[in-house]
């Protein structure tokens, strides 16, 4: 059993106590998975989920954020050096005196390294040549996700035969060391090149032809790179671009068994948005597409697409920005150009090159002054941008199943309403009554209905909030006619208005989509005007529907993922007890 500090904790009192609790409860928590992180341990995420079921959303979001900001930044390699020194220093490499012997290797001078590994000069001894030598960083002292993503390395790279990849020569283990070796490349990383100043257009279009046709190579091959960026880039001294570093790459077969639900891969100032917003299954070769965007954006403007003082503000821009065009930072970048760079980095997956070969022509069109395919069809991209959901839309899930139910909430009270007035009713109050205690009670249920599902994120209370101002004028129409002197449920087409503008602003904070339940409740207004006698029936009938529609769609997507983690802790269990008898 997995032991568990937060079940030390006395019971909540209240809901502030309950808060406060569910808050510690999470920091003891998180602080537990980063310990083992930080002892070079797998953190045990899928028995923390098992184990505080109410706790598993926020958990994997502070999860995610956590190890952003541990995992993807440079001081993690810090972290782990600091990590390392409890532990027996002869079998960490930070112990070399080089140059020094490897087995059949003698190491020269350390030329690199990142989180998981590291890159030393080296000379083959047998045959005499100068290698490119890569180990791992923490020896036999790296977790088994490290281990299994460094011989992944070896494999995807082993699948690969093309003069802009740099090969493997030879993959082996010395005193528990993985390691494998590779063509020595002269020159330098297109990072650094870049320190001095932008390439010149032609040339940096000319390379990135280059590197294009060599990432779609290894997509032919079921490879997907997952961390292109300028530092994985090498040029030699002919200028002749080679793309290094596989270590994210993977086989999209097995993109699950070392990929861990929600994990954040890459480098944030190039990853794409479904990288950064943690969607593992929706990345592919189009991920590396924008990647290869950002690469060439960063080769003629100088900086990368995206910049920020934090890995976390970083991935926010990433997920919600559009990068600055070129051209305002470099003004010779040619029209054509900018909009291919731009056409790699569109957020939806869809409206970027369908593959990296049709990047490489598209440039090469550019190259020799024909037409480029990314100057057409700017008009349908717009349209799809715009109906495009944001990085804040999968909180939908919680609100599904309620939205679902808010639809009879509405248009019941509205059609009784309409039914009233046909009775002959003409009493403002009990119309008021009906729909103040009806939708009073309802708002309230609705919210306790949330809360019991598990914290409420802000976000969450910012719809919250402009859902209520969508109730508003429901409860203030009566009294306003009433004080205005006009006739009972004249102005009811001013209640459609304002449910359209909740929608409105939902189509800017979640999903573009709710563009069309606004348009909707707009025109709704004008048929309450034309048919009075049953324009809350309209109101009732329109608003339930615009409600009832994404509201089933995210309870199915909220019990498709549901079931997607299930699956996932069943394997994760099955993987860990064969890990367990075999041992």
């Amino acid at each position: 059993m997995v032991d568990d500090p937060t079940r030390k904790m006395s019971a909540p009192g209240s809901d502030e106590a309950d808060e406060l609790q569910r808050d510690e409860r999470l920091a003891v928590i998180l602080e537990v998975l980063l310990g083992q992180a930080a002892r070079g341990e797998e953190p045990d995420i899928a028995s923390q989920l098992a184990a505080h079921p109410d706790l598993a959303d926020e958990l994997k979001q502070l999860w995610g954020t956590a190890r952003i900001a541990t995992a993807i930044v440079d001081d993690e390699v810090k972290q782990m050096d600091d990590a390392d020194s409890d532990l027996d220093q002869p079998f960490l490499y930070s112990n070399f005196e080089l140059p020094c012997q490897f087995g059949d290797y003698e190491l020269l001078e350390e030329i690199g390294r990142g989180g998981m590994g590291v890159v030393f000069k080296a000379k083959h001894v047998t045959l005499g040549r100068t290698v490119a030598l890569k180990m791992l960083l923490r020896g036999q002292f790296a977790s088994g996700e490290d281990k299994d993503r460094f011989v992944q390395e070896v494999k995807s790279v082993a699948l690969l035969d093309h003069p802009n990849i740099v090969p493997v020569f030879e993959f082996g283990e010395n005193d528990g060391r993985l390691f494998f070796s590779m063509p020595f490349v002269t020159g330098e990383t297109l990072a650094d090149r870049l320190k001095r100043g932008p390439l010149p257009i032609r040339s940096a279009s000319r390379m990135m032809v280059k590197i294009a046709k060599a990432i779609q190579h290894a997509h032919r091959e079921g490879v997907t790179h997952r961390d292109l960026k300028p530092g994985n880039i090498l040029i030699d001294d002919e200028r002749n671009p080679f793309v290094t570093d596989f270590g994210l790459a993977m086989p999209s077969r097995d993109s699950l068994r070392i990929t861990r639900t929600g994990a954040v891969i890459g480098t944030p100032a190039f990853m794409s948005p479904e990288q950064a917003g943690g969607k593992t299954k929706q990345i592919g070769p189009a991920s590396d597409v924008y990647s290869l965007g950002g690469i060439l954006y960063n080769a003629v403007t100088g900086q990368p697409p995206f910049s920020a003082p934090t890995a976390m503000e970083m991935m926010l821009k990433v997920l919600e920005q559009e990068p600055e065009p070129p051209r305002s930072i470099n003004d010779r970048v040619p029209r054509d150009l900018e909009y291919i760079i731009l056409r790699c980095l569109q957020k939806p997956s869809e409206l970027r090159y369908e593959s990296a070969h049709s990047l490489a022509d598209d440039l090469l069109a550019f190259l020799k002054n024909e037409p480029v395919s990314a100057n057409v069809g700017r008009i349908s991209s717009f349209f799809s941008r715009m109906f495009r959901e944001t990085h804040h839309a999968p909180i939908l899930e919680n609100w599904g199943g309620l939205w679902m139910l808010n639809a009879p909430a509405l248009f019941v009270p509205a059609a009784v309403s309409d039914y009233m007035r046909f009775l002959g009713e003409a009493s403002r109050w009990k119309f008021f009554a009906l729909w103040t205690i009806g939708l009073g009670t309802w708002a309230t249920v609705f919210w306790t209905l949330r809360r019991k599902m598990g914290a409420v994120t802000f976000v969450e209370r910012q719809i919250a909030h402009t859902w209520a101002a969508g109730l508003a004028p429901v409860f203030f129409l009566i009294p306003l006619e009433y004080v205005m002197g006009v006739p009972l449920f004249q102005l009811a087409p001013m209640l459609a208005i304002g449910a359209g503008m909740v929608f409105l602003v939902k189509a800017g904070s979640l999903s573009g989509t709710f563009y069309v339940q606004s348009a909707a409740l707009f025109l709704a207004a004008f048929a309450m005007a034309a048919l009075p006698r049953i324009s809350l029936s309209i109101y009732g009938l329109v608003t339930g529907i615009c409600f009832f529609v994404p509201g089933l769609k995210h309870y199915r997507l909220r019990k498709q993922r549901l079931a997607d983690e299930a699956e996932y802790l069943i394997e994760q269990q099955l993987s860990d007890s064969t890990e367990t008898f075999e041992s």
